[in-house]
């Protein structure tokens, strides 16, 4: 979660932004920060190059798990929750990354350490999964699942 609150803040945008809107922002973000602007002082140009990095950064995780996003691609993460097995995972930071069997990765934040430690202490991690965390916390997907 601190990552996206770090993200909107960034951006200057709270959790009700739309996705046009946003895309908007971040392209008024990128026109004054470019770095082909500063092209005659190093120096600014360095700074530049790396406020863009942190604006693509904070633009492309707020739009991960933008709603619309979600509604978009809700039916693939269905199928991967429910077919595929957790074959390993991550956990920082209130962040627990989900890695499937199809090559698929999911992060879900805001996850607290009690839960993660009754996902640890559970005899089945993907029927815990599907009872205390797919849906009860903000995912989004990491990398897609391997094509055949």
């Amino acid at each position: 979660m601190k990552k996206i609150i770090e993200s909107r803040r960034l951006l200057g945008v709270d959790k009700s932004v739309e996705l046009k809107a946003l895309k908007t922002i971040y392209r008024n973000f990128m026109k004054d920060w470019h770095p082909d602007k500063f092209h005659h002082d190093e120096e600014a140009k360095l700074k530049a190059e790396e406020k863009s990095k942190e604006f693509i950064e904070a633009y492309h995780l707020l739009v991960s798990v933008a709603p619309e996003t979600q509604a978009q691609q809700l039916e693939q993460y269905t199928a991967v929750i429910t077919t595929s097995k957790i074959i390993d995972f991550i956990y920082k930071s209130q962040t627990l990354q989900l890695n499937f069997a199809d090559g698929s990765k999911y992060e879900y934040f805001g996850v607290p350490h009690n839960i993660y430690n009754k996902f640890l202490s559970s005899d089945t991690p993907d029927r815990f999964a599907r009872r205390h965390v797919y849906h009860s916390y903000l995912y989004r997907k990491v990398t897609k699942a391997q094509e055949e």
